[in-house]
């Protein structure tokens, strides 16, 4: 017998068009963006960050999908076309790439608003009844059907997704939302250096991820109206929010885990410490982000790899991972690698230690070399014997970028071979 409940989510799924904001550069990410979208981050051995938003739009049912792109694109663009153009148009299906092609005015997009603006004509086409805008940049799973539901149930004109965060983690951060007894939003305000702690969860506040559920028609009528404004910065967080509370009905959806009722999994990985830290956390014997749930993949596109090779067993020239997750097409040759995450197609040589460290897809390690709490770029090649993140003021010197918190990003330009991706 099929669950009511579960048929009268569906039909909102089916009802609702899913917009992924995908043109940012991730500037707090510095060099490791300076050749990709950060949506195009390579991210958890197999993935890009794209693939997170995707993956939960398809696991939710919604299948009409728009992808906003705009800075350095391709890499976005060629992800999405290989892994997700097998959706059937002539069935209701897509995801679609929309790149800013001045379709309303001579500029590209001016903000979060005015991408959605400078493609209304497309939405009204598809005659959705929900607009789901969502932000191609952070990780986490979630089941927009629920959120859906709430935003029909409690008869808002916009539902906020909002997770509850400690107030010093969102200070200066995150857009933070101040609430009544019943989630109604009664003030919103962008990164705000002493966010409203929350009556029921003292020591917490409650900031946005980024995703809104719109109204269709109620979103078209705020978006030409936006436009016409002069002073805007046709910004969500910074224009559209802040005008809509006093007058409308804005909601905040409290993003938490079904069983537990805590705050579900989310991160933004928007600094290279966040990045280097929520990768870290996978290769824990219990990660708080489960890649493993089959009732929930990841979808993504991946080449056809053969499997990870451990070669050599001799003291000293021991090819092994401990702690570690290693991706397709590694071969760990007589090196030691710990608490670590290799992307595809990584190669560790003979006494090779690499320990607490991101080696993104295609990185080769030379031998004896030593690489201890680094991001280390697609297709670097270390040479041998070269020790980074062992001494700070050494690492520096030879213009590798090093964090407040220790961590050392190195990419092909600092290394002197060249410098796309």
């Amino acid at each position: 017998m099929l669950d009511p409940n579960s048929r009268y989510v569906s039909r909102l799924t089916r009802d609702t068009v899913a917009v992924i904001l995908a043109g940012g550069r991730g500037s707090r990410l510095h060099e490791l963006t300076d050749w990709r979208a950060k949506p195009a981050l390579h991210f958890g051995g197999k993935f890009r960050i794209i693939d997170f938003p995707l993956s939960n739009c398809v696991n939710s049912g919604i299948r009409r999908v728009g992808i906003l792109t705009q800075y350095k694109a391709h890499s976005l663009i060629r992800h999405v076309m290989a892994g997700w153009s097998h959706f059937k148009k002539e069935l209701g299906e897509y995801v679609e790439i929309l790149p800013a092609s001045q379709r309303y005015s001579p500029n590209w997009y001016q903000g979060t608003a005015d991408a959605i603006y400078q493609n209304i004509d497309i939405l009204r086409e598809q005659s959705p009844k929900y607009i789901l805008v969502l932000s191609g940049d952070h990780i986490y799973q979630m089941d927009y059907g629920s959120m859906l539901a709430n935003h029909v149930e409690t008869g808002a004109d916009l539902t906020v997704s909002c997770i509850e965060v400690p107030v010093e983690e969102a200070a200066g951060s995150f857009g933070v939302m101040t609430v009544d007894d019943e989630n109604n939003i009664i003030r919103f305000d962008e990164k705000p250096a002493h966010p409203t702690e929350l009556n029921d969860l003292p020591g917490h506040t409650l900031a946005s991820m980024g995703n809104y559920i719109f109204n269709s028609e109620y979103l078209f009528e705020k978006l030409i109206k936006d436009a016409e404004d002069p002073d805007s910065e046709h910004d969500f967080g910074k224009n559209i929010i802040p005008g809509l509370i006093e007058n409308d009905k804005v909601c905040a959806y409290r993003f938490r885990d079904h069983d537990t009722d805590e705050a579900s999994y989310w991160r933004d990985v928007g600094t290279l410490d966040s990045f280097w830290l929520a990768n870290m956390e996978l290769v824990e014997p219990s990660p708080a982000l489960n890649l493993y749930n089959h009732d929930w993949p990841i979808w993504t596109f991946q080449k056809q790899l053969p499997p990870a090779k451990f070669v050599f067993d001799q003291d000293g020239r021991r090819g092994c991972a401990i702690d570690s997750m290693v991706s397709g097409g590694c071969i760990i040759s007589g090196g030691t690698v710990r608490k670590s995450l290799l992307f595809s197609d990584v190669r560790v040589h003979s006494y090779s230690e690499i320990e607490e460290s991101v080696l993104l897809p295609g990185v080769d390690v030379e031998r004896s070399a030593k690489i201890k709490k680094a991001i280390i770029d697609s297709d670097c090649k270390i040479p041998e014997g070269m020790v980074i993140g062992h001494d700070h003021e050494h690492d520096a010197a030879r213009g590798f970028r090093v964090t407040k918190k220790g961590v050392v990003l190195v990419t092909k330009k600092m290394l002197g071979q060249g410098g796309e991706v």
